[in-house]
């Protein structure tokens, strides 16, 4: 969790309340229309501010919960909006955006892998010299990334059913059903079986208790701002069907190609979390940042894969999940330098620049593949 919870209790005119109200009225007011210059900016600023607004009220819900919960219910919600925004942009696409669930889940991994995970350790170690954190629990986090990112991301690769980077409808299937096992599977381990695991560390390797005076928010305001999340959830959906255009417009006109837009929508979606787990890493809390980050990653595959997979039944054009050449070197190079830095249970900056510099080579080659 974030520094957000030290304030928990939503206030009544604040801009995290005002935010998911105005992006639902200025939704209706768009709904079916297509908007000028100004008004689709305006949908951009109001649209980040929906996103921003779901996100802390996921926080104080989690915090309401307590860690490893916490975690959890941010990712979660993280992932419907991805979600939302990849079938909103695939359904708008047609056959021409075949491939961006793929391009989107592929970035969503490596920014939270490499960018929120590097950028955690980095800010940790620059404050405490070393930063500390439990291997067991972060190794099978990423265990279950790596299974996860192989069995929805590399394998359509190098299957023969379809041509192309492409699964049959039974081996998507059984992707999807893998990914909703092995999500929940890794669900119950962090919050019922070996919830210690993935509590924060203490310099001296003991469990990290929270300071006093960050006390829990009320039921009241807990349920306040789950009911705010929800509605920040809807407008965020129907505000990116509005911004769809404008977005891919905005892609095309920079001369990128078009897989740029899967990395537009994970920088969107994940920028609020990547606020959160830096806060976290700053107060020593870099066990929350690396929930966050590998929870995202997972909640990322695990959750969307499995919905991408129902609407395909409608959604028109193939379904191309398969990672090329560049994009394999870089998640193969990410697990490797994930399990390096996992094991000792504890890095320096040098851990976490070395993962930002992973992210900077992926968002180079994405741009000039």
């Amino acid at each position: 969790m974030s520094s957000a919870p030290r304030s928990a209790a939503p206030g009544r005119f604040t801009w995290t309340t005002i935010a998911p109200v105005l992006a639902l009225v200025l939704l209706v007011l768009t709904w079916g229309r297509e908007p000028g210059g100004v008004v689709v900016a305006l949908v951009a600023v109001v649209l980040a501010a929906a996103v921003l607004a779901a996100v802390h009220h996921a926080e104080v819900v989690a915090h309401r919960v307590g860690e490893p919960y916490g975690s959890l219910v941010l990712a979660v919600a993280v992932t419907v909006i991805e979600v939302a925004l990849i079938v909103t942009l695939m359904a708008a696409g047609g056959p021409q955006a075949s491939s961006l669930a793929r391009d989107t889940v592929f970035a969503a991994v490596m920014i939270t892998c490499n960018g929120i995970l590097g950028l955690s350790l980095l800010l940790g170690a620059r404050r405490y010299g070393t930063t500390v954190f439990n291997a067991e629990g972060t190794g099978a986090a990423l265990a279950t990334v790596a299974t996860l990112a192989s069995l929805s991301l590399v394998l359509p690769t190098f299957t023969t059913a379809r041509p192309g980077p492409e699964f049959s409808p039974a081996q998507l299937v059984f992707a999807a059903a893998a990914s909703l096992a092995l999500y929940a599977m890794f669900v119950v381990t962090q919050t019922v079986r070996h919830r210690d695991f993935f509590l924060p560390v203490a310099p001296g390797g003991g469990p990290l208790h929270e300071e006093e005076h960050a006390a829990p928010p009320t039921d009241r305001a807990a349920a306040t701002s789950l009911g705010l999340l929800l509605l920040a959830l809807v407008a965020v959906v129907g505000l990116a069907k509005v911004e769809s255009p404008a977005i891919e417009a905005g892609v095309a006109g920079l001369g990128l190609p078009q897989s740029f837009v899967g990395v537009v929508i994970a920088l969107l979606v994940l920028l609020p979390e990547t606020i959160a787990a830096a806060n976290a890493a700053r107060r020593g809390r870099t066990q929350i940042s690396l929930n966050l980050a590998l929870g995202s990653a997972m909640a990322s595959i695990g959750l969307t894969i499995p919905v991408i997979a129902v609407a395909s039944i409608w959604l028109e054009g193939p379904l191309l999940l398969g990672l090329g050449p560049t994009q394999l070197v870089l998640l193969a190079l990410t697990v490797v330098v994930g399990v390096l830095t996992v094991v000792p249970g504890r890095a320096t900056r040098l851990q976490g620049g070395v993962h930002l510099v992973l992210l900077a080579a992926f968002l180079f080659l994405a741009a000039s593949p």
